[in-house]
């Protein structure tokens, strides 16, 4: 009888201790702005960690004082007007580092941290504005100096969850209309082949593993009722070191409905 007890002592030690991680990523596209939505997010959905991007918020403005009234601590690197990441998380974040080592870039779009065991990596991709483009380039740059930097991180961290605006939708089940999109930017085969070679380091995208046929979608252009059209893409994500079990996902569509809304809408992943 002891023994009965002993074991079902041990197994709800383990239910409580071993709860499912809620992890969030989210382009707010000024926090400023979107501050309200992100406080409801909070109270709704619980989450234990949430990367942020596009807080277009220089530090001195950060609204610390309000997430950590919703019970969050806080980290960002932030600028005026552009740009920003920042990562709420229930446990305290340790190891941060900001921006790529030895890539020189005043733009903010890199924010790592190891939480609660887990190396979170939240990113902030360049968009590229148009295939050819200087800031295609620049995209380029970009994205080679962070494939190398992700695989040394790999190599240090067997649990890691690189996760945010990826400004690339990896496939064509990724677009509403494929033929519309096919060549431009975000969908251009050599962003597609970029993508391919970070997941290739030993990474998975976690929300196609749990849904390989749903469009789950995460941006809506402003312009011409794409929202309300269903003219979504997929370019937010939550990509994972095998360690990482992803369980559940899910893309909160109705904040892309709010007023005032981002453009990007929550996407989160519950790991075990």
């Amino acid at each position: 009888m002891p023994q009965r007890i002993g074991f079902l002592l041990e197994c709800l030690w383990h239910a409580v201790h071993h709860q499912p991680m809620r992890i969030t990523t989210w382009n707010v596209n000024s926090l400023n702005v979107r501050l309200p939505h992100l406080l409801e997010y909070l109270t709704e959905f619980e989450p234990d960690i949430v990367a942020l991007q596009e807080t277009k918020l220089p530090d001195e403005k950060f609204p610390a004082p309000e997430i950590e009234a919703a019970g969050y601590r806080v980290i960002f690197s932030g600028q005026k007007t552009y740009n920003g990441v920042a990562i709420l998380s229930r446990q305290e974040a340790g190891e941060i580092v900001s921006g790529i080592p030895e890539f020189d870039d005043p733009q903010q779009r890199l924010l790592a941290a190891t939480i609660d065991g887990v190396r979170i990596v939240n990113v902030y991709i360049p968009n590229g504005q148009e295939v050819g483009s200087e800031k295609y380039a620049y995209k380029f740059a970009w994205l080679s100096a962070f494939r190398d930097f992700l695989k040394l991180e790999m190599e240090k961290h067997e649990r890691l969850v690189v996760l945010g605006d990826f400004n690339i939708a990896p496939a064509d089940s990724d677009v509403h209309d494929p033929k519309r999109w096919q060549g431009k930017i975000m969908c251009s085969d050599d962003e597609r082949e970029m993508f391919a070679e970070i997941i290739n380091l030993g990474l998975v995208d976690t929300v196609r593993e749990l849904y390989p046929d749903e469009p789950m979608f995460s941006w809506w252009d402003y312009r011409m009722n794409a929202f309300r059209r269903r003219w979504g893409i997929r370019i937010d994500h939550l990509l994972a070191t095998p360690l990482m079990q992803p369980a559940a996902a899910g893309v909160a569509t109705d904040y892309r409905a709010r007023e005032r809304p981002s453009d990007h809408a929550p996407v989160w992943v519950d790991f075990n």
